[in-house]
């Protein structure tokens, strides 16, 4: 059955219950930016409110979550450009996240290193980068597994590296049947860990992040270097890690 022919009646009965928690990766500067431009906290909240106040709005059924969970689904702005489950435009959110926190920072690594492939002249940062990586709970009963069941069939749909558009087709259907959650294989984790999409809010069962990890990550022309401070643990992706997708085998890793 390809991506097409996946009626919403037929998602439906590949619905199952999907539990757990999630991680997400954002930059560690998500907390410290508007510091340097304040004296005090007490200035730095009040110019955190007048900045979200500018920002897209959010839909009603969202205003309970912390800003971490509920950011991804702001509408009132264009999506710039697709994503695996999403289209571009005007179109609704998707929470990304990973079942493991390996996964998720395969997932930031790689699209970091797609941002320097398409941008060759730009040099290396000199130091690493600071990330939080942060949890979130959810549950369903609503949820398709695209590595098992009918589903797993269309794996070569599901899973290819540029080409998003049997994917987005699926969410289409997928929000039309009510589904709350796709698992789907991390084509970026050169484990191939599981990664969820989330298509609504009201799967978390808490409003808040469930817990946080500092992450460092440092680019250079030998790959990348990720260690976690706490617990203690690291990973490192040669400059073959990603050479699957064709943007990152064209990456001119040599930059002075």
């Amino acid at each position: 059955m390809s991506s097409s022919t996946w009626t919403p009646a037929a998602l439906s009965s590949e619905a199952r219950t999907l539990s757990g928690t999630c991680w997400r990766f954002v930059e560690a500067q998500h907390r410290v930016s508007t510091l340097k431009i304040v004296d005090t906290v007490e200035e730095q909240e009040v110019l955190e409110d007048l900045l979200q106040n500018t920002k897209p709005s959010l839909p009603p059924e969202y205003e309970h979550l912390h800003y971490l969970l509920s950011t991804p689904f702001r509408y009132g702005a264009v999506y710039p450009t697709g994503s695996r489950f999403r289209r571009a435009g005007l179109t609704e959110g998707v929470f990304y996240a990973a079942e493991a926190p390996h996964t998720a920072v395969a997932e930031i690594v790689f699209y970091r290193l797609l941002f320097y492939a398409e941008s060759p002249r730009t040099p290396w940062p000199l130091n690493a980068a600071e990330y939080t990586a942060f949890s979130a709970a959810f549950s369903t009963k609503k949820g398709i597994d695209l590595t098992k069941g009918r589903l797993q069939r269309d794996k070569a749909l599901w899973m290819h590296l540029t080409d998003y558009e049997p994917c987005q087709g699926l969410s289409d259907t997928a929000r039309r049947a009510g589904i709350d959650i796709i698992r789907y294989t991390s084509m970026r984790d050169p484990r191939q860990g599981p990664n969820l999409a989330l298509l609504a809010c009201r799967v978390f069962t808490k409003a808040k992040p469930v817990s946080e990890q500092t992450w460092h990550i440092r680019l250079s022309d030998a790959g990348a270097q990720a260690v976690c401070e706490s617990p203690k643990s690291g990973i490192t992706f040669g400059r073959d890690a990603f050479a699957a997708d064709p943007r990152i085998a064209r990456l001119r890793w040599t930059r002075r």
